[in-house]
């Protein structure tokens, strides 16, 4: 008898942000996996090319336009979801971004941080997900079953130079992560989980201007991101894949306030 305990056929995926670099690869792989994937994120004209290239292949998705930020739209995109589909199996955070303001640049200091731009990528990244966790959190506790993914990051354990508002978010990732967790588990049963994965180091639109020069060579920061990394190499957005689809599927059943790191080794290496 085939063991179907990775087998994920059949669930509705709700992936915010996911045209984004890395929710895109998402969409794309789940839809082949035979998962009924509903993309959220504000362009119209970038949910629908996804969409569509999905279709084109033989997948089954839905875009609609949401902000992460906006409670009402979010609970229009549930009840448009449930009226689709039925249900909401599994949540994916993959919502979120960084801006100029909140970084710091090497020849500025931290008293030069924007505190408005501080503030965006704080609410972006953290209330990003806490919001459509709430949300679609309610449907999942609707139907018995719910299963969310956010998106930790390196920065979840450690403070990296010059990504000051992104790191203060991610941190509050992890913790939120573990706390929703608990608080689900606690109060609606064992079938609800709340994990995260925390990507390392990957090359996206994000943080493409830290990492890349415009003549197309690394960075200074790459070069020392590369040094701190045992396999000596970014990671590539497919290799997300296996982590996901686990945290998905039944083999993680019983994998509950867990945050899985994807990282080439940079988190476990010292010197």
């Amino acid at each position: 008898m085939k063991n179907n305990l990775f087998c994920i056929e059949g669930k509705v995926v709700v992936i915010t942000g996911g045209y984004g670099i890395l929710g895109s690869q998402m969409a794309m792989y789940l839809a082949e996996e035979g998962v009924r994937v509903v993309i959220l994120g504000r362009s119209k004209e970038k949910g629908e090319e996804l969409e569509k290239k999905i279709k084109s292949n033989g997948g089954d998705a839905t875009f609609f336009v949401s902000d992460v930020m906006d409670e009402e739209n979010l609970v229009q995109n549930r009840e448009d979801i449930l009226n689709k589909y039925g249900k909401i199996d599994v949540l994916i955070n993959a919502a979120g971004g960084n801006m100029p303001g909140a970084t710091i640049p090497p020849d500025k200091t931290i008293f030069d941080v924007e505190i408005d731009a501080l503030r965006k990528v704080v609410d972006l990244n953290l209330f990003g997900s806490i919001l459509p966790t709430f949300i679609f959190a309610k449907a999942m506790v609707d139907h018995k079953y719910g299963n969310i993914i956010n998106i930790a990051s390196e920065t979840s354990f450690r403070p990296l130079t010059r990504v000051m508002g992104y790191g203060v978010a991610k941190a509050a990732i992890a913790n939120f992560t573990k706390y929703m967790a608990g608080e689900l588990a606690i109060k609606f049963g064992d079938s609800f989980r709340v994990n995260a994965i925390a990507p390392g180091f990957f090359i996206t639109e994000q943080n493409r201007a830290l990492m890349i020069n415009p003549d197309g060579t690394y960075s200074d920061r790459a070069k020392s991101v590369l040094a701190h990394t045992p396999f000596r190499r970014f990671g590539e957005s497919e290799e997300l894949l296996g982590a996901i689809h686990y945290l998905i599927s039944d083999a993680s059943k019983f994998v509950n306030g867990s945050i899985l790191v994807v990282d080439g080794g940079f988190d476990s290496f010292s010197i």
